[in-house]
């Protein structure tokens, strides 16, 4: 995947953008997920929200959300790590939050990784805070979790990123 300067549009992702889904979670994650679980999270169901963001017909980020009670369960997101720092991250995130909102839903909720500190830094330059701790959460190496939470109002309408913040995915 190459790194092009066209605008960015995020829409709804569906089973058609399993391969490029997939080369994206490979590139980015060091546990990725399997091919049948992304399949799972790609398929039409009222509890997903599967988002892909696109430039020129290509996909360079998505979303995995489930929508549970009033919250917006963001799974994974990830950007080609080509589009990193060009507001693909933002762009997902905002228009999840505005889906959710859409719907009803009321708070934004996810799990990040302990280390995983550029990834801390960008959700909390997007309203985020931490609630909590799960100890132990990921399998391949038994890091915590820091559970993360943002009132979705606030997401959904956020401006840009704090003047000087740099884009983090």
């Amino acid at each position: 995947m190459s790194g092009g300067a066209g605008p960015v549009t995020v829409r709804l992702a569906g089973p058609d953008d399993l391969a490029a889904v997939a080369v994206i979670e490979n590139l980015c994650f060091g546990d990725p997920w399997s091919l049948s679980a992304l399949l799972s999270e790609l398929e039409p169901d009222p509890m997903r929200l599967p988002l892909a963001a696109e430039s020129g017909g290509q996909v360079v980020g998505f979303l995995m959300a489930w929508l549970v009670a009033d919250q917006l369960h963001v799974l994974n997101i990830a950007a080609d790590p080509h589009w990193r720092r060009r507001g693909v991250g933002t762009a997902l995130l905002r228009e999840a939050a505005r889906r959710g909102r859409a719907l009803g839903l009321v708070e934004a909720t996810l799990e990040v990784r302990r280390g995983n500190t550029g990834g801390r830094a960008f959700y909390q330059r997007h309203g985020f805070h931490e609630t909590g701790v799960r100890k132990r959460y990921y399998a391949d190496n038994g890091e915590d979790a820091i559970i993360l939470d943002c009132d979705l109002d606030a997401l959904a309408d956020g401006g840009d990123p704090a003047p000087g913040a740099t884009e983090g995915l």
